[in-house]
């Protein structure tokens, strides 16, 4: 059975959508958690339409004073949501218009295209500078456990396989640089949400005299100057979601760095490995195993980053398709930056808690370290300085590792003899490239390993997390 017809958009209906379309059209179910926003739209909006003289300062007032109130309900939790009334925006019109008489001027100059734009802009721009906080959360996490054990060697990976040595803090601040630049994209994402919609209405603007400056203003879509930013294209702006998907992206791409920073720390956590204990509040046994201690947190880390995924991936198959300019199909794109929000949020907060609670196992370490084929390289750096070709010398290298796993021996226990007969540069002293402090020290250009470089690196970060 058909339902009369809404006050909202009713007019030209001469009956009311069946019950069926308004269970599945609605979205306050979802975009409710936008109301702040709303209001603090609508209340820039009217105080606008006041200035130019559309309504009276005594209607703006009124209006003010009636979005306060339902601000107030809604913080409390006792404000009603009605789904027949499709969304947030026309729940609180509705509840605002049965308060306040003049609350039926209040969508004058507006549409709901340009509303939901701005609403959606004043979010982005709050979730993008928390995310950004978060981050820097975990990053000083990474900093308080790289300055804690970051003395601590440990071989470094390509392939899984063992390759170089590195100070653990080299490798702590390697995930120091990808969040890094997870917070820039998110102030990126800041600084592209930072243009004002309101007053391009529903795809052509208005034939009224408004002053989208004031809007923009009064909602802070500002430049460093001060000055305000307005959208340029009335299409362009309603249709627009790329700040939507510049969001799924830059929480996608934080995704794919805890991730890996996940993959790392089960790892490092294993019986194989056992670098590293991680805290127990962020572990869980098994049902059946009572020996077990499994890396949850990591493992859901890792999980979660495919959903991240995902919503990037609907956004992008959701407008890739779409005319200009509004069409009902971008009602489907909140669910997925809200979401991705969330989960962006409790991951950042699991990895600051994980790291925070972290242990390592130095003795563990040092002995996964002492391997002296992990500076087979500087051995074959050591043939350079002395005028070898570095092919020259990557192949004796080579050959000096098959002479020593076939003598069932270490890298280092060979005589100078034995390498001489692979190659006559191996000098007597070809045996110190094995000592771990001086093959660190060699590692003195920028951004490598070497101890004085690490120092660097942490008074850095030290001095950008704690200005």
């Amino acid at each position: 059975m058909a339902k009369p017809s809404q006050v909202t958009w009713g007019g030209r209906f001469s009956a009311g959508p069946a019950e069926l379309m308004l269970r599945f059209s609605e979205s306050v179910s979802f975009d409710a958690r936008l109301a702040q926003f709303d209001i603090v739209g609508s209340k820039a909006h009217s105080a606008m339409l006041a200035k130019v003289g559309l309504i009276s300062k005594a209607e703006r007032d009124a209006i003010h004073k009636g979005l306060d109130a339902i601000l107030a309900e809604i913080e409390a939790g006792t404000f009603v949501w009605n789904t027949q009334l499709e969304d947030v925006h026309m729940n609180i019109e509705h509840a605002l218009t049965q308060r306040v008489p003049a609350a039926a001027r209040l969508h004058t100059a507006r549409s709901r295209n340009d509303q939901v734009a701005t609403d959606m802009r004043l979010w982005f721009k709050e979730a993008a500078a928390d995310l950004a906080a978060r981050v820097r959360t975990a990053q000083r996490a990474l900093l308080a456990l790289a300055e804690r054990d970051g003395e601590v060697l440990i071989p470094g990976y390509t392939h899984l396989q063992r390759a170089q040595p590195v100070f653990l803090a080299h490798h702590l601040l390697a995930w120091m640089e990808m969040l890094d630049r997870d917070a820039g994209r998110f102030d990126d994402v800041i600084a592209q949400a930072n243009w004002c919609p309101l007053g391009s209405g529903a795809i052509a603007g208005t034939t009224l005299p408004i002053d989208r400056e004031f809007t923009a203003k009064a909602l802070g879509f500002v430049d460093a100057r001060g000055r305000p930013q307005v959208t340029q294209n009335s299409m362009d702006t309603v249709a627009d979601r790329d700040v939507f998907i510049s969001f799924a992206a830059a929480c996608a791409t934080t995704g794919v760095h805890f991730s890996r920073m996940a993959a790392d720390l089960i790892l490092w956590s294993s019986v194989e490995f056992k670098y590293a204990d991680l805290p127990d509040a962020f572990c869980t046994g098994s049902s059946l195993m009572p020996q077990k201690k499994n890396p949850d947190s990591c493992e859901l880390l890792r999980g979660k980053s495919a959903r991240l995924q995902g919503n990037l991936h609907t956004l992008l198959t959701l407008t890739k398709g779409l005319p200009l300019t509004y069409n009902r199909d971008l009602q489907e794109d909140k669910p997925p930056v809200f979401d991705s929000y969330d989960q962006t949020a409790i991951c950042l907060d699991v990895l600051e808690g994980t790291l925070a609670g972290m242990k390592v196992n130095r003795t563990r370490c040092a002995e996964a370290v002492s391997d002296p084929a992990l500076l087979a390289t500087d051995l074959a750096d050591y043939l350079v300085m002395r005028g070898v070709p570095f092919r020259e010398a990557h192949h004796a290298v080579g050959a000096v590792v098959k002479l020593a796993e076939g003598e069932a021996v270490k890298l280092d226990q060979l005589s100078t003899e034995d390498v001489q007969t692979v190659h006559s540069k191996f000098g007597p002293d070809w045996i110190k490239v094995f000592d771990l402090k001086r093959a660190m020290a060699m590692r003195r250009g920028t951004g490598m390993p070497g101890p004085k470089q690490v120092k660097r690196q942490l008074a850095r970060w030290r001095k950008k997390l704690n200005p």
